[in-house]
């Protein structure tokens, strides 16, 4: 794949978040989000970009079932474009939380970026794990219900109806786009292991191993603020 395009299409996706980010100034933003405006622009874009690459993933396999069968040499220029479009969207996100953010409070997202930023490059310059990345991507479809979470906490929705069914929404999607993709994408490195060169096996591993880390302490986090937490509550009434 020529670099000109790997470049271009990179920078027009953080041309195109940015852009997202700035057009959301227009958007009324509710009281009692107004103390932290920054932080509702910011999970509404993400919001754009796990709705955009969370469709464009399954698309990326209905169209071209051929590259589920070989995750490393098969792809579409269509699977190509949507890993490029994500690096894209993880880089205006990173320095989007440096510029915005203190680093104390978002090291952990910065680290997952720079993380799923090389995995993602090694992926498109290389043009090959190509079918693997957009496999990755897939955790995208849970993402939507993740911000979606977020943005209804922030509008004070936190006990309504809306917000108990996306929570469980959330947390299914969570377990079968998320948990279930990186074990099964894990296996599937193990597996392959022959296949795979000794660098893109380290990078591959080691990025499965801290996303995957990542992912079950969030997970542990959702349950108890979600469901463990309202249990209590809900035991606490009754005695009462």
């Amino acid at each position: 794949m020529d670099l000109n395009y790997v470049v271009l299409t990179v920078g027009c996706s953080v041309g195109f978040f940015k852009l997202v980010n700035s057009g959301l100034n227009r958007v009324p933003v509710p009281d009692s989000a107004r103390r932290n405006v920054w932080k509702w622009r910011n999970i509404s874009t993400s919001f754009v970009h796990s709705l955009i690459t969370g469709i464009w993933s399954v698309l990326c396999f209905y169209l071209h079932p051929q590259m589920a069968e070989d995750l490393i040499a098969t792809h579409s220029v269509f699977s190509h474009a949507l890993v490029s479009v994500s690096i894209g969207y993880f880089i205006y996100d990173f320095f989007d939380m440096v510029f915005n953010q203190k680093i104390s409070q978002s090291w952990e997202l910065l680290f997952h970026h720079v993380v799923v930023i090389t995995c993602f490059g090694i992926s498109v310059l290389t043009c090959q794990y190509v079918g693997f990345a957009v496999v990755a991507l897939l955790v995208e479809i849970n993402s939507v219900f993740l911000h979606l979470r977020q943005v209804l906490r922030m509008a004070n929705l936190g006990a309504s109806t809306a917000y108990r069914l996306n929570s469980m929404v959330n947390l299914g999607t969570y377990v079968v786009f998320r948990i279930s993709t990186l074990a099964w994408m894990t296996r599937w490195l193990v597996l392959n292991r022959d296949r795979v060169p000794l660098f893109s096996y380290t990078v591959g591993s080691v990025g499965l191993a801290i996303v995957t880390a990542m992912n079950i302490v969030l997970f542990y986090r959702l349950l108890r603020s979600d469901f463990l937490k309202s249990s209590r509550d809900g035991k606490k009434e009754k005695e009462v």
